[in-house]
């Protein structure tokens, strides 16, 4: 097992476009989630998985909420128990609102080398949209505390097609960031995922998915963040050459992974597994040595393919052609309609298939079904 994802669930206010497992912090709770990590975390080492891990994420929710002192006592305790001396990218999720200089020196004490810095727009009227209670000047100030701490590789996370934005305001913030220099950009497309205010609100017909604004702001993002140099090489990221986030990149491929925390997922050996949403039962049961998993499923090998296809495709290396020799119709229709590319044995999507990569990959799927 190379791969740690550690989710963090308290969150100061909760956005309404989040699906992710989070809630306020509790009276007591920040200080018993450590300690429950830590036991959750030896409970992994006496497994039956060996663990060599080479990349560590830190996500939530906002790892930041923790106070300084709870960062020192839970990042390197955990770097110990679980022995993060191989690991060569550590990243975590940075709010604007939360980190101060005491926090970035304890994490780049502990050894984190990769902070991905959550501004998601820069004009006041989308961050007040999108319920972020940081303003501008805000997420700057963050982003010069990150480098001035010293961080190998910082990010910067975007998002494009909020409701109200304007393609001028898109056009801004794409630019803004570009001025600060990150050395990797995180743009993503709104969706309107279930169980957020969001959802409910497009499903009441107050917001709507709109494709062609969608495929607007993407190709403006596309232009702007590879014309600063920034290389596209997953559909929503853009990274310095050798800055790639390597633990993405080990969810696309489809490597296994531990997950700790409550609502944390987890892939073993084909397995996957799901800790309660809980904080309270996942704390329980991680002190009490069994911790509490719900949602287990078998990937079988068509599950794995279908998911390969879908990943693979919205990376830059695309899908070895061998994958797709049954169905060379279907790569032959998509490469004649200017979606693909089949170059080197492999295939990929070309400028305009990256607008429809969904489609794309379901299309070859249901191919394959035939």
């Amino acid at each position: 097992m190379k791969h740690l994802y550690v989710h963090v669930p308290y969150c100061h206010k909760i956005c309404p476009y989040c699906s992710f497992y989070k809630h306020l912090p509790s009276s007591g709770g920040l200080a018993s989630y450590g300690e429950a990590l830590l036991a959750e975390a030896r409970h992994w080492k006496a497994g039956a998985v060996p663990l060599a891990l080479e990349t560590v994420y830190f996500g939530g929710g906002t790892p930041t909420l923790l106070s300084a002192a709870a960062l020192e006592a839970l990042l390197g305790p955990l770097g110990e128990v679980l022995d993060f001396s191989g690991v060569s990218e550590w990243t975590m999720e940075v709010n604007p609102r939360t980190i101060t200089e005491e926090k970035a020196a304890v994490m780049r004490r502990a050894g984190v080398s990769r902070v991905s810095l959550g501004v998601q727009a820069w004009d006041r009227a989308t961050l007040a949209t999108l319920g972020r209670d940081h303003a501008p000047e805000e997420a700057a100030e963050a982003f010069a505390l990150l480098r001035a701490a010293g961080f190998p590789v910082v990010n910067v996370d975007l998002m494009f097609s909020v409701p109200g934005q304007s393609l001028a305001a898109w056009r801004e913030t794409l630019a803004r960031t570009i001025a600060l220099g990150p050395d990797h950009v995180s743009a993503y497309n709104l969706t309107y995922e279930e169980d957020t205010e969001f959802f409910e609100r497009c499903q009441a017909g107050q917001y709507a998915v709109e494709e062609d604004r969608d495929e607007v702001c993407f190709a403006l993002a596309m232009e702007l963040l590879e014309g600063a140099g920034l290389a596209h090489y997953e559909i929503s990221n853009y990274g310095r050459p050798g800055l790639e986030s390597q633990h993405n990149r080990s969810y696309w491929a489809g490597s296994d992974y531990a997950g700790l925390g409550p609502g944390a997922v987890s892939t073993v050996r084909r397995q996957r597994f799901k800790n309660i949403e809980n904080t309270s039962l996942w704390q329980q049961g991680a002190l009490a040595g069994a911790p509490l998993r719900v949602e287990q499923e078998e990937i079988t090998p068509s599950k794995w393919l279908c998911e390969r296809l879908a990943l693979g495709l919205r990376t830059r290396e695309g899908l070895p052609g061998a994958w797709l020799a049954g169905v060379p119709e279907a790569v032959a229709r998509l490469e004649e309609e200017g979606l693909v590319d089949t170059g080197g044995g492999r295939v990929r999507l070309s400028a305009r298939g990256k607008f429809v990569a969904d489609g794309v990959a379901a299309h070859l799927w249901e191919a394959m079904g035939d």
